[in-house]
């Protein structure tokens, strides 16, 4: 465990070594980096800006931290290329889009690889480095860390559609006009696409011909005028609690934890057997890398940060932040595995987790999500009057 009551100098110091590297030790980078010394900005999805994860590490560096979540990784990286660069020190988003996008666009720096990489080697086997989403597309620059991740298809109450049903006839739940009137959409724009898509029969990840939108289309609008809500998380779960609606989607583990916690085992997030992507799968799983960001003033906390995360105690901390739950990738360390309860094991639905994910396909990047996207909305607007 790190120790939160040692030495800030030699925590300082190599935190500078670090900075300084990323930075090129040049005499203008070095001025930033002291001028920095005590700051730290990070763009991230909840659980980052949990007091629980940030203020030990306040205290320790005596740092201010600024920590905004947000629920996009597209908004997050056009914020980066509209100038927040030299805001943020830290980038947390899915796993795509650091290897195909951030770096590419110069929007992130590689990480000094012999001294980070060996962390994977402590995470679950299928993260053993060189770890390709946190790799660059030639294979030699890291990237990023990764941490929180799961499958996330959608969510039943169980006790109302079981979960062999669920799992066995998968998106087409949704192509079931009984249906209408007993599920949810959570708004989210990337998932809901994925979503939309899977319910079609399309494979989000690849360009799609015209008779495939147009199928899209379709179920875009059904999609929406059918719901019996559309909403958020938090509102979506209590509609399950309270029999208001019997499955939504997307979801998964990250999205139904936190009612889970509270004691409903009978909420659970699905993965389908099958489906229209490659390898015949049905799911789409999420993996988060957080990545430095190429600030010119660069906070040397930055990559001391993301080593403070990886200590087993910390990861766990990670794991069960408030606001929703999830396995990390640290969860590979007995250290780290043996800190989780048995019910924060189940909250997590760690007894399905490893095969849910084998079914799924990684979040990636849609190619003609934009057109995509405007046709989701358009039937958002349409079926709430708007």
């Amino acid at each position: 465990m790190i120790d939160l009551k040692g030495s800030r100098r030699q925590f300082l110091k190599s935190a500078g070594a670090s900075a300084a590297a990323l930075a090129a030790g040049t005499f203008a980078g070095r001025r930033a980096q002291a001028a920095r010394e005590n700051e730290l900005n990070i763009l991230c999805w909840e659980g980052y800006n949990s007091a629980q994860v940030l203020d030990p590490f306040r205290e320790m560096m005596d740092a201010t931290i600024k920590a905004e979540s947000l629920t996009n990784d597209p908004t997050m990286i056009n914020r980066l290329r509209a100038g927040e660069i030299n805001v943020w020190d830290l980038i947390n988003v899915n796993n795509p889009w650091a290897r195909k996008v951030m770096y590419p666009e110069g929007l992130i720096m590689p990480l000094p690889r012999a001294e980070m990489e060996p962390y994977f080697e402590k995470m679950l086997p299928a993260f053993a480095p060189p770890y390709h989403w946190a790799m660059s597309e030639d294979g030699n620059d890291l990237l990023g860390m990764c941490q929180r991740y799961g499958p996330y298809s959608f969510v039943v109450n169980t006790d109302k559609v079981s979960r062999e049903m669920a799992e066995n006839e998968g998106w087409d739940l949704w192509n079931d006009g009984g249906l209408a009137g007993r599920y949810a959409v959570q708004e989210t724009d990337d998932w809901d696409v994925f979503a939309i898509c899977l319910i079609a029969g399309l494979d989000p990840f690849r360009e799609h011909a015209d008779d495939e939108v147009a199928r899209y289309t379709e179920v875009a609008n059904r999609l929406f005028k059918d719901a019996a809500l559309v909403g958020d998380i938090p509102t979506l779960n209590q509609g399950l609690i309270s029999g208001e609606i019997d499955l939504y989607l997307p979801g998964g583990v990250y999205s139904v934890s936190p009612a889970r916690a509270d004691g409903f085992s009978n909420l659970r997030g699905v993965t389908p057997a099958s489906g229209p992507m490659p390898g015949g799968k049905g799911g789409v799983s999420w993996i988060e890398v957080t990545s430095v960001v190429n600030n010119p003033q660069l906070s040397p906390l930055a990559v001391e940060f993301l080593k403070y995360v990886q200590d087993p105690e910390v990861a766990h901390i990670v794991a069960f932040a408030e606001g929703t739950f999830n396995p990390v990738t640290q969860m590979g360390n007995p250290a780290c595995f043996d800190l989780f309860s048995a019910e924060e094991l189940d909250i997590i639905q760690w007894d399905s987790l490893e095969w849910e994910m084998e079914r799924s396909v990684e979040y990636d990047i849609v190619p003609d999500y934009d057109r995509l996207l405007d046709i989701m909305s358009a039937a958002k607007r349409a079926a709430s009057g708007g």
